[in-house]
């Protein structure tokens, strides 16, 4: 859902009342209202494309909800809040904003915060800093989180393996990075891996977008994959990726159910961006399934401990297919690619299969 306000700024008041939050851009009022208890504030600040990406921010925003439900905490001073950033030019504007309002601990979405995780700790030692997908070493107010997500990308490669008619699968990243690497590695392993398994060759295609903003981008990047023979594209793009389900949305729709192409989902369950009906008049999915990353389950993690007084400052916490903090869904997939999804995360989990960190030539 998205709210009609941006770059927030909490307006304290003393009294136990209503706490106004008005928007830095708008001037409008939120229905926000102020906690009694202000030890206990988290805030969220986005990255560039916004609290309701269908994505990253989305995945940990639902977990600040989370949070606020099992402590009874409402959303506002206090309680939990996000400040969206329209540009990077906001990131460290967003933390001072955040840090000022008296949120007690403060997360940075995305590996492209991390300087101004760096920054605001330094400025608000008091304060606990969370950054996501990135570490921040030698800050005991700074909390590092990352995932393995090249072990969920495995079982969506796999999963593309088993299900691709034209033996041709293709990859879309982002803004490269070491993060997104892990993505693509894991994929490429996976399809491989699974290529072997059923004794065919399978092509992949992989490109960056080079952000992860331009859906037209992406779109066009899509559009050429499946025009040269691909039937399934992973896209590990945060927003830019609305453009491969829009480019798939238009094919699947000028053809039948039965010769539709996939898209995999990332970071939460996307398979509602898969539905669409198609030439024939029937109601179907597209959406294959999603590389999930447990950032709903972290964030929530985190904040739990600092409500707790545990918060695990100059930690690095990495959450992996052991305790679901990456996953699949089971989406679209037959039973015999589901059962070979499953017996691959538990051979993961259990080191019989070592998933690669970067990508494979």
């Amino acid at each position: 859902m998205r709210f009609n306000y941006k770059k927030l700024v909490a307006i304290g008041a003393t009294t136990l009342s209503v706490a106004a939050v008005l928007t830095a851009c708008s001037g409008k009022k939120s229905n926000s209202t102020a906690n009694k208890d202000t030890k206990h504030g988290i805030a969220l600040i986005t990255d560039s494309n916004g609290v309701d990406d269908h994505s990253f921010n989305q995945a940990a925003w639902s977990g600040f909800k989370d949070y606020g439900k099992e402590h009874g905490l409402k959303q506002g001073k206090g309680g939990y809040q996000y400040f969206e950033s329209s540009s990077a030019a906001d990131y460290t504007p967003n933390f001072t904003q955040a840090a000022q309002a008296g949120y007690k601990t403060i997360y940075g979405v995305g590996y492209m915060l991390t300087d101004s995780v760096k920054s605001a700790s330094k400025k608000y030692p008091k304060k606990n800093f969370v950054i996501i997908d990135s570490v921040v070493s030698g800050q005991k107010n700074v909390a590092s989180v990352t995932f393995k997500s090249n072990e969920a990308s495995y079982l969506g490669g796999l999963a593309a393996a088993y299900t691709t008619k034209t033996n041709h699968v293709g990859f879309i990243g982002g803004a490269k990075s070491s993060v997104l690497e892990l993505f693509e590695a894991g994929f490429k392993q996976g399809v491989k891996d699974g290529a072997k398994a059923l004794g065919k060759k399978i092509k992949i295609d992989d490109q960056y977008i080079g952000n992860f903003t331009s859906t037209d981008k992406a779109k066009s990047i899509a559009q050429s994959m499946y025009t040269d023979g691909a039937d399934i594209i992973y896209q590990a793009a945060g927003n830019a990726g609305n453009g491969v389900f829009t480019e798939a949305k238009t094919r699947n729709k000028a053809t039948t159910a039965a010769k539709k192409v996939w898209v995999i989902g990332v970071d939460v369950d996307q398979s509602n961006l898969g539905n669409y009906t198609s030439k024939d008049g029937k109601k179907a999915n597209f959406t294959l399934t999603s590389v999930l990353k447990g950032l709903r389950f972290a964030v929530k993690d985190i904040a739990d401990k600092a409500y707790d007084g545990k918060f695990p400052g100059g930690k690095v916490i990495s959450y992996g297919l052991a305790h679901d903090g990456v996953s699949v869904t089971k989406g679209n997939l037959n039973a015999k690619t589901w059962k070979a999804v499953q017996a691959a995360r538990k051979n993961i989990i259990s080191g019989k299969i070592k998933v690669a960190t970067t990508p494979s030539k």
